[in-house]
């Protein structure tokens, strides 16, 4: 049998196999237009989220200019720590575990202070060593 037949076979027999279990071919092209669906939902989602880091970031690189002109230091762990249980409030209201929810922000807030650390850096270097 040649590679082609015995694609032809297989294929026939997961068809047959799928009629068996009562999913045809109507079935599947409805399962996987639902999947393509749901898919380009997430794809759809991903992009918002990227693009709404980018606008937090814009925002928190503002900040870090801000702290750096005044020399306040780059990290602020009372409002961290407002924000975590802000964020864990919203989670639950929003049925998202709390948990990975703290997870990703203390990953934000982590970049973000490294952008302050670099933007402090800079400032100092341009202005020379603050006291």
């Amino acid at each position: 049998m040649t590679t082609s037949q015995n694609h032809g076979t297989s294929r026939h027999q997961a068809e047959s196999n799928d009629n068996e279990h009562g999913r045809g071919n109507g079935d599947e092209r409805a399962v996987r237009a639902e999947l393509t669906r749901l898919r380009q939902s997430i794809d759809n989602i991903d992009a918002a989220v990227v693009h709404m880091l980018a606008e937090r970031f814009k925002a928190t690189q503002q900040v870090g200019h801000l702290k750096a002109r005044h020399h306040l230091p780059p990290a602020d762990p009372d409002r961290e720590a407002r924000q975590i249980a802000r964020l864990r409030e919203l989670a639950v209201s929003a049925h998202l575990d709390p948990a990975f929810a703290e997870k990703l922000l203390n990953f934000i807030i982590a970049e973000v202070i490294r952008h302050h650390e670099t933007i402090a850096g800079t400032t100092e270097d341009e202005a020379g060593p603050a006291h």
